[in-house]
Order: C-alpha cells, then structure tokens, then sequence
C-alpha cells in the first residue's frame, strides 16, 4: 500500500504543526514498509534498502585491470536498484590471484578504470565496495571454463603461499609456507591495496577471509599447522586477519564502513568452527570492524555442506545475536519474501546476494512489487514502472 493511501483509509488529521506532521508520516512509513527495502545507516553511509551485490568473481580481466564487462555487469545491479555493489575478489599482489583473469588493484596503472566503475555505480545512486583478498594456496587456478585447475609454474602459472606447505588437493603442487617477512609483505599489499581502493573511490572495503583463501587458511587448523606465533591456539591463528584489519585501518577513513566476510564453519571435523567465529567476530567488533558477512565452507576439498534455502543464515544470526554486531547473510537466498523475513526475524542486516543478481539484476524492482512496498525506479526506465489502477 502506499504510504498516501495508507493515510487517507487510517487517519483524520487533526490542526497541527507541520513539524509534528512529518514526524507522524515518517512514523507511519517505517511501519509500514518492508524491512528489504527501508535503509539503514552504517557510520557516514546510508544504505537506501537492505540488497547488497555480493562479490562474484568475473574471471574477466587482463593482467589485473578492469575492462567493460566489470563496467556492465556491476553498473547494471546499480541501475537495477541495490544499495550496495561489491566488487568481486580483488587482488592485492599479482601472485594472490585466484587466476589469471581476476581483477586486481595492486597497481596504481589500474586505477582510472576502476574509478570509471564507481562514477557510475555512485551517480545511479548506489554505493560502490571493494573485496579486497589474497587466494593463498587456491592462488593460480584455471578459471571455471578454462578447466580450473591448478597451473603450475611450468604452464605458466606462480608459486603460491599459504600458512602451511599444505596443498587444497592433493595432487596440487604444495605452497610455499610464508616467512616472517613474507607475511609482512601481505600486510603491506592490503595496505597498499587500501590506499588504492580510496583514490579509485569505493566507500566499503570487505577483507576477504573466507573461502578457503589465505585469511581464512591461517584462522583453521586444517591449513594452518605452525609452530610460531601465527599458529596453534586460536589466538595465535587469528592473529594475521587482525593485523591485516590493522593495516588497512592505518589508511582507510575512519568515518568509512569496513566489513570482513568469514566462513563461520569449515564443514569438516577438526577445522574452523561456528563457535570460533562467534569468538573472532566479537574480537573483530571490539577492533572497528562494522559488519560481518557471514559465508561458510571453501578451505578444504573434502567438506560436506547440507544445502538448502538460506543454509548459512543461522550462522549470521548466532554472530548477530551473540556480539551485536552488524551481520550479512548470503548462501540461496532467491526470493523477495524469504530475504524479508531474514531482516523481520533479526537474523541479519543486510542481505548479500549472488546468483540470483545474475540471473535477475533488476530484483529489488521486482522486490518491491512482491512486497507491496515502493522503490526509486531510474528515471531513464519509469516508464515502465507499472501504474496502479485508479
């Protein structure tokens, strides 16, 4: 119903001030509209509804940079109306690429390109993110329809690093353990990295330690076995993603949101565990981190994931729940009416979605007709919009 129908079926307003007017109608707004499509604020940001493009990798790029299709796929979901548009997994160095065709931002030359996409995901009045990450052992793979394997060095792929010389398969060549120095080299990446993504102009960075990448490899004891201080007891394993959040804090705007996507369970005995995450993400709230977009699996090749609708949402509302800090939930969440009764039930605050943004990157448009609630429609399409019958 809309909000002036809504007002001429409910209410005789009596005389009184303008003000006192407009403090009723904004009362009566946030009552009736759906959680999906209401705003919320985080630090200096306003999101305008709940959707956010979750970061899907394109295996699209050439050397690192980013070319029309980025532009496309990711200015669409903004024209299509989602709050947030988080680009895919960016790399900090060369050799932290997934694959050859990923995008990364370890080069100031990729700059200009990178600032074309958020011109535009910011002038159709969306906010533009960045996942910033580093694949560690799953580093120098095939794209998906290029054979996704591994590429050794001899068919022209890189030496990757990892915690632990312990390889995703295990036929995979194994990785080279990171030294001291090398882990300092990562942390300087994402710093770098960071300094990068401001002068590019997104105002959300997300570090990337879930998915069986390198953050992620060091939290679980299934890809980290060290004996020094970056391994072992919890404290020990958690302690590259805080320093990796440090690094990126001595840059990033303090005003500016700063997410950390995690796998709240590595699926396996033994590894990563839900209650762990809880534990890391109160320690991750108390260091500045905004929100925690809650993902799960990826680190092992032998994990056993019970998938159905919205599979990992529980893991968001624990984190949630347990910390009161921000959470994200992501995994097949497809439809309108499932996505708001995630924000109703106070399992998470924001809704990241992936496959079904590629299948239909004008959902929150559709959204808003199944919830019976309004959207800003860009003014190039509205006459389209469907009109309501008198």
């Amino acid at each position: 119903m809309h909000l002036s129908d809504f007002c001429k079926k409910t209410f005789i307003c009596p005389p009184i001030t303008p003000a006192r007017c407009y403090h009723t109608l904004i009362f009566i707004k946030e009552t009736i509209m759906s959680k999906l499509l209401s705003p919320l604020v985080i630090k200096n940001l306003q999101l305008k509804n709940r959707i956010v493009v979750s970061p899907m990798c394109q295996y699209s790029a050439v050397d690192g940079f980013a070319n029309d299709w980025h532009l496309v796929h990711l200015g669409s979901r903004a024209v299509g109306g989602a709050a947030l548009v988080i680009q895919e997994a960016t790399s900090v160095s060369p050799e932290g690429r997934i694959s050859p065709d990923d995008l990364g931002i370890w080069n100031d030359e990729q700059i200009p390109f990178l600032k074309r996409i958020t011109d535009f995901i910011h002038q159709n009045g969306s906010i533009a993110g960045v996942q910033l990450a580093h694949a560690g052992r799953k580093a120098s793979f095939g794209s998906p329809w290029k054979g996704a394997g591994q590429i050794t060095e001899k068919d022209g792929g890189w030496k990757t690093v990892a915690p632990s010389a312990i390889p995703y398969n295990e036929k995979d060549e194994a990785p080279e353990a990171l030294s001291l120095e090398g882990i300092e080299k990562v942390k300087a990446d994402f710093r770098d990295a960071t300094v990068r993504a401001i002068t590019a102009g997104y105002k959300v960075i997300e570090l990337h330690g879930a998915h069986g990448y390198l953050l992620h490899q060091f939290l679980s004891p299934l890809s980290n076995q060290r004996t020094d201080e970056y391994g072992g007891s919890f404290e020990n394993r958690i302690r590259f993603l805080l320093e990796v959040v440090a690094a990126t804090q001595e840059v990033w705007p303090a005003e500016n949101p700063l997410f950390v996507r995690i796998s709240a369970t590595d699926w396996a005995d033994g590894g990563w565990s839900p209650e762990e995450s809880v534990r890391l993400s109160a320690i991750l709230k108390d260091k500045g981190v905004d929100l925690i977009d809650t993902s799960s699996g990826g680190n092992i090749s032998y994990q056993k994931i019970p998938l159905f609708p919205g599979y990992q949402v529980e893991f968001a509302a624990s984190i949630k729940k347990e910390t009161d800090i921000l959470t994200g939930a992501v995994g097949l969440i497809t439809e309108a009416r499932q996505a708001e009764e995630i924000l109703q039930e106070g399992k998470a605050d924001l809704i990241f979605l992936a496959r079904e943004l590629l299948r239909d990157p004008y959902f929150p448009i559709h959204a808003a007709g199944q919830l019976e609630d309004e959207i800003k429609w860009p003014e190039q399409y509205e006459r389209a919009r469907p009109r309501k019958k008198a």
